[in-house]
């Protein structure tokens, strides 16, 4: 049976209830912009379509190399064989040499500020084998990251016609990968230009040099996917993330991703609601060593609102009772369910913040007699 506890998390009296900020117009065929530290997607258009995501595949490209560098599969300074394939490949190119070995770094560089499609080549080719097998791995990635409408072919985005993805999963991939890897996304992808082999080429993400507070993330474009940009920016602690895909030109991509960064900052503010420590509510425990358990979300909690309008927000929480002993510190024990104007508006984990022990025979036995009485009476 289910327990619902409804508590208000802030009130303030006489504030005016102003509506929900206006979507702005965009023109491209799809976009989202959403708030990475709440979690929360601010507005969206298209965000499920499938569309081709030409050179933004690249950013799965990188999630895996990173992850090869974690799991020291390779390092930075490692030199790595160019192949015929690799030197050979078609698009965007940092121009490798064959007869010159690049290191990890100058790769991962040529990939992500370049968008070098034979940077990402090689490094495919050295963590897997051959660029088939490093596709394996990154659909096994993407299925695992939530990427539920998205299926890769190749590590560049050149135009295949089984290669596809959604805004709302390009949105999932480019957050994990600020979150997971945050420090190599600090060092590579607010990198303005790069030069390789006597070539310097600029990052084609021209927000770089128009809004400081940008720092990533990639373009894209092909002639079907149009010109594609997923940006972020952090503003007084908070980061946006927006995708947009099938704009018409390489400055209305930035135009209009400029456009969804500003109006996220502007009409709306993160609003902390727990710290990792914070207590939610204390629930009763059955069975247990203690009567009751702490339970909270374990974590920094925000919830994005449109600004002054945070009193419109309440908490319910929703625990599976009975809750026995023994639980451990950190499991997940209920939901807490997020409404702003009574409609549903986001939900999180809510987790024990210590561990309960089982009770001796006695109270087990005691506890069960209570819990029989409690069923039928």
């Amino acid at each position: 049976m289910l327990r619902f506890f409804a508590f208000l998390l802030y009130f303030l009296s006489g504030a005016a209830l102003a509506a929900v900020p206006q979507t702005p117009a965009v023109a491209g065929r799809a976009w989202i912009v959403a708030d990475i530290t709440s979690g929360q997607i601010l507005t969206a258009q298209k965000a499920d379509e499938r569309f081709e995501p030409a050179s933004l595949t690249k950013l799965l490209t990188a999630y895996v190399v990173f992850t090869a560098l974690r799991e020291r599969k390779i390092t930075l300074t490692q030199q790595l064989p160019i192949s015929q394939r690799a030197w050979r490949a078609p698009g965007s190119r940092m121009f490798v040499d064959p007869r010159k070995p690049v290191t990890v770094d100058e790769l991962i560089r040529g990939m992500v500020v370049q968008s070098g499609n034979d940077a990402c080549i090689a490094l495919a080719e050295a963590i897997a084998g051959s660029e088939p097998a490093f596709v394996e791995i990154m659909n096994r990635e993407a299925a695992r990251l939530g990427m539920k409408n998205s299926n890769f072919r190749n590590v560049s985005g050149l135009p295949d016609a089984q290669q596809y993805s959604t805004a709302r999963d390009l949105y999932a991939l480019s957050a994990a990968l600020i979150r997971d890897y945050p420090n190599e996304y600090a060092t590579y992808y607010s990198q303005k230009d790069y030069r390789y082999n006597n070539v310097t080429q600029p990052n084609p993400n021209t927000l770089l040099w128009m809004d400081p507070t940008v720092d990533g993330v990639k373009t894209g474009h092909t002639e079907a996917a149009g010109y594609c940009l997923i940006a972020s920016s952090r503003r007084n602690g908070r980061r946006l993330l927006s995708v947009l895909l099938g704009a018409n030109s390489e400055a209305g991509r930035a135009r209009e991703s400029q456009k969804l960064l500003n109006w996220g900052f502007q009409f709306y503010e993160a609003v902390k609601l727990f710290g990792p420590e914070d207590i939610v509510r204390s629930l009763d425990v059955w069975k247990g060593s203690q009567a009751s358990v702490n339970v909270g979300v374990g974590q920094e909690l925000y919830v994005a609102v449109p600004k002054g309008q945070r009193e419109r927000l309440k908490a319910e929480l929703v625990s599976q009772q009975p809750l026995t002993a023994p639980l451990a510190k950190g499991q997940r024990v209920g939901t807490l369910r997020i409404t702003f104007d009574e409609n549903p508006y986001a939900e999180y984990p809510l987790v024990a913040l210590q561990a309960v022990g089982p009770a001796g025979l006695l109270g087990r036995t005691w506890d069960t007699l209570r819990l029989w009485i409690k069923r039928f009476f």
